[in-house]
């Protein structure tokens, strides 16, 4: 449809220009130089002075209008301002304004400098989080290290010190297995003359007791002192001590003709072993194992070639026979594990070092990789010295007197098989190496260890380390515990 004509008489709005100059007289109090109405302003007399223009209180901006629009709204639409201060016309002074949302930026701020096109309904700028999280992760770091110290103190004190205080806090365990626990096969060897004592070690190592020392104190605590027949007998594991008693007082649990050998024995501990389950004299056994050329070994001793395991003998066996049975046992170890032939008594060497000085199969693999880092030539920090004690007590007698540490004798001694004194490996085993610890010399762990020492002698808990102060403070620590442990074997 056609437009209407417009109003002559009515008052056009006012452009952004003609507000903004409008606005600015107001503010300083001009009067106005031109006219600014587009037509008629009843408001004027023609005979009087020209009428102030006046600025809307407030102007609706309809959709679609031009983007600015709205920075002139003066009105409860309009967007907050954000600036913090505004200079005071009146003082040139500085007010403060406050931080509310409430407050609305007038036209007068902006051309007076209080706020800006940038600020006048902008959002506030977002808070600096990273601050708060570095804040954060430092704090949890600083906590988390306090929790790892605490742990690594509590750690080392349970260790050193936890037979103390299991026994002071009463938390001891149960020395004993419950009864109807047992189950299985255990052989345990009673040599002549054989007491309680160790009777409840043997009986521990052949996993029929829970503790080293509980057949023992059962011993004590029901006053039985029973005497021990010599042999093989055959129990189970996991056994009370009341019933490990029983058993061992029982014949029928005798194995007749059956010999057990343990590994890390050596042929002087053997041979009685030997001559009491066959009841072959010793002096025979003695005689049997001075050639070792008989046997086809190679070697000025048959140490390490009587293979620890559990032999039944037939009744007419001789000491010649036992002993063959022996070594062709410990050939067929060396065998599975890929000795050649040339090798094998280095290799029982080796082996049997590793079976003195270490308890866990995990643990022998790692001695078995210092043994050979030691003897590696380019090796600069123990020049070629195994300082191995288990080869100074061999050299000088002292292996079987029942204590870890060396007298300071035995580590001086020089003698063929002290790895203190000597170089490269001693002069031939010094025990009967079992199954493990023959594979562990064929195949050692990977890594760079140079050292290691037990600092629990009841779990067997054992520190590997590459260089000699680690080593002292390990050493350190197995001193200690030998202090809280003054009867353990130190």
């Amino acid at each position: 449809m056609p437009d209407s004509p417009m109003d002559d008489t009515s008052a056009a709005p006012l452009s952004r220009r003609e507000a903004r100059e409008a606005a600015a007289r107001q503010a300083t109090g001009e009067t106005p130089g031109l006219e600014v109405s587009r037509g008629p302003d009843p408001a004027l007399d023609e005979s009087g002075p020209i009428a102030q223009p006046q600025v809307p209180a407030s102007r609706t901006i309809d959709a679609g209008a031009d983007d600015d629009a709205w920075l002139f709204a003066t009105g409860p639409a309009a967007a907050p301002a954000y600036s913090r201060t505004r200079p005071t016309p009146e003082s040139g002074a500085t007010e403060v304004l406050p931080d509310s949302g409430a407050r609305t930026a007038t036209l007068q701020d902006l051309f007076t400098g209080a706020t800006s096109t940038d600020e006048v309904g902008a959002p506030p700028p977002p808070k600096d989080k990273r601050k708060r999280r570095r804040g954060g992760w430092i704090a949890l770091g600083i906590v988390l290290l306090i929790i790892g110290g605490v742990g690594v103190g509590v750690a080392y004190v349970w260790n050193t010190y936890e037979d103390k205080i299991r026994e002071v806090m009463g938390w001891e365990e149960p020395k004993d297995y419950e009864a109807g626990m047992a189950n299985g096969e255990a052989y345990v060897t009673i040599a002549s003359g054989d007491t309680g004592a160790p009777i409840s070690q043997s009986l521990y190592d052949a996993g029929v007791t829970k503790t080293p020392d509980a057949f023992y104190d059962y011993l004590i605590e029901t006053g039985e002192n029973p005497p021990f027949v010599p042999g093989v007998f055959k129990l189970q594991k996991q056994m009370t001590s009341a019933a490990a008693l029983e058993a061992l007082l029982d014949p029928a649990n005798k194995m007749e003709n059956t010999a057990q050998l343990r590994e890390g024995l050596t042929v002087e501990q053997s041979l009685p072993l030997l001559a009491e389950a066959t009841g072959i004299p010793l002096e025979e056994f003695q005689a049997a194992v001075a050639d070792p050329s008989v046997y086809g070994v190679g070697a000025d001793s048959l140490e390490g070639w009587l293979f620890p395991a559990t032999y039944t003998f037939d009744p007419d066996v001789t000491a010649q026979g036992v002993i063959q049975t022996l070594v062709d046992r410990t050939v067929q170890s060396l065998d599975a594990a890929g000795v050649p032939e040339d090798q094998r008594q280095e290799i029982l060497t080796v082996a049997s070092i590793i079976q003195r000085e270490a308890r866990f199969e995990a643990d022998m693999q790692k001695v078995s990789r210092v043994i050979q880092n030691r003897l590696d030539p380019a090796n600069q920090e123990t020049f070629g010295l195994l300082q191995m004690d288990s080869t100074a007590q061999y050299g000088y007698g002292e292996m079987h007197d029942g204590t870890a540490s060396s007298s300071q004798e035995a580590l001086e001694d020089d003698n063929p098989w002290n790895t203190y004194v000597n170089t490269g490996l001693p002069v031939g085993p010094i025990s009967n190496p079992g199954d493990v610890a023959i594979d562990a010399a064929m195949n050692p762990a990977d890594g760079p260890w140079l050292y290691f020492v037990t600092v629990n002698l009841n779990t067997g808990e054992t520190v590997f380390t590459t260089n000699l102060a680690d080593h002292n403070a390990a050493v350190a620590q197995w001193q200690e515990w030998c202090s809280a442990n003054p009867d353990a074997g130190c």
